[in-house]
């Protein structure tokens, strides 16, 4: 968060919006190097231990690595209050929701898929790969997106990766197996940048100057989404059918943030 607040009105200065997709696919990257790391851990026989500290010092090593980019970061604030005036616009609210939304339905199945995955296939060695597979997915459509990001507006991309994402949360629901789970990686792991860097976008877009406070609610409401998520599972834990159940609903709750971003006139005419 604090990294994409710091990056993005920069490359705006500098008119490479585009490049955003850069900054957001590092996240992919970084999971793609995590789950790799933690496959050849495995192999290697690690315990948990061992493996927490070798990924914290890579985590430092990386932080050494960037650290000069930083100095003199701090941007001076523009005379007056803008940047933290109250949001009340009705739009602001919208993105507010649907950003919720998609804490809620992404939290699922990023926290439970690799579990799903070892429940299927017991051999590490083989349901390890769920990360691996949704960072590579996370770090290519980042990339995309920002492609694509100078073709289709940042809503569009948000709305679009959304429903692309209800699909892929739905799946293990409707089709048991590693394929389902494959695929669910895939589609969950190919589109929750997007969202993350269309929404941080699109919030810079409707909220020029005040787009700091715009951010911080919307992932304010992401963050209780995420919190929300897990607890649900708890609640319909010993329901065989819970995970399958709370699945849906995470897929339903991402089409609801679909639609709340959708414009105002085109609800009321197909309503």
């Amino acid at each position: 968060m604090f990294g994409s607040a710091w990056v993005l009105p920069r490359l705006a200065a500098m008119g490479s919006h585009r490049f955003g997709g850069v900054v957001f696919g590092g996240v992919g990257l970084g999971t793609t190097l995590a789950g790799g790391l933690c496959l050849v851990f495995l192999q290697l026989a690690w315990s948990a231990d061992r493996a927490w500290i070798a990924m914290g010092s890579v985590a430092l090593l990386f932080t050494v690595m960037i650290w000069q980019r930083y100095t003199g970061a701090a941007a001076p604030v523009a005379a007056g209050t803008a940047a933290v005036a109250p949001l009340r616009s009705g739009g602001h609210t919208r993105l507010i929701w649907s950003y919720g939304c998609f804490g809620f339905g992404y939290i699922i199945p990023a926290t439970f898929l690799p579990a799903m995955a070892k429940d299927i296939i017991s051999d590490p060695a083989i349901f390890g790969w769920a990360w691996p597979i949704f960072g590579a997915a996370a770090l290519l459509s980042a990339l995309a997106a920002g492609w694509l990001s100078t073709r289709l507006s940042y809503r569009t991309l948000w709305i679009a990766a959304h429903f692309v994402m209800a699909f892929g949360v739905a799946v293990p629901a409707v089709w048991p197996g590693i394929g389902g789970i494959v695929l669910s990686a895939l589609c969950v792991g190919g589109t929750f940048m997007v969202a993350t860097m269309a929404g941080m976008q699109e919030a810079r877009r409707v909220a020029p100057d005040n787009a700091s406070s715009l951010m911080a609610a919307m992932t304010a409401a992401f963050a209780i989404g995420q919190i929300l998520g897990p607890v649900l599972v708890s609640i319909v834990a010993g329901d065989p059918r819970g995970m399958n159940l709370t699945l849906i609903a995470a897929s339903v709750v991402l089409i609801i943030g679909a639609l709340v971003l959708l414009p105002t006139k085109f609800m009321a005419l197909h309503l």
